[in-house]
């Protein structure tokens, strides 16, 4: 692991997204309402799923530092012209390393979770386009997609 002991605790926050196309049976399935499925209700399922993964993420990738979230939101957009389902995640800590990873596996966690939900509808939907949109906080300060990073 990164020796992060002589860094100072500063407030840390990151912003990942990506997304989900589906066939236009499963979108409609998601888009019902209650938007549910065979397994019940996709996005507040696949929700707590994203806020779970963003708290285990320690445990899922090696060398990555234990942290004690402050926040973390989950945000859904629905797109029927592509059929496709974005999910938005922003997680939050006080400490001396930032969320990136936190955001960007909640974002990984909260699609496969829809996948896993829709696939008796569809099994040819495709989780694409996942990455970190914004980070603030630590000696780097703010990164952002898109502007020279």
């Amino acid at each position: 692991m990164v020796d992060v002991g002589a860094k100072n605790a500063t407030h840390r926050k990151a912003v990942a997204e990506g997304s989900i196309r589906l066939s236009p049976p499963a979108f409609a399935a998601l888009r019902a309402p209650g938007g549910v499925s065979p397994k019940g209700d996709v996005l507040g399922v696949a929700r707590i799923a994203a806020i779970q993964g963003a708290k285990q993420t320690s445990s899922l990738i090696p060398l990555c530092h234990p942290l004690p979230l402050t926040h973390v939101s989950v945000d859904f957009t629905l797109d029927a012209d592509h059929c496709r389902l974005t999910i938005e995640v922003c997680a939050e800590t006080v400490g001396k390393t930032g969320v990136e990873m936190e955001a960007l596996t909640a974002a990984s966690v909260g699609l496969l979770t829809v996948y896993d939900m829709l696939k008796a509808i569809d099994k040819g939907m495709v989780i694409e386009a996942i990455g970190l949109v914004r980070k603030e906080g630590g000696k780097s300060g703010v990164w952002e997609r898109g502007a020279g990073g």
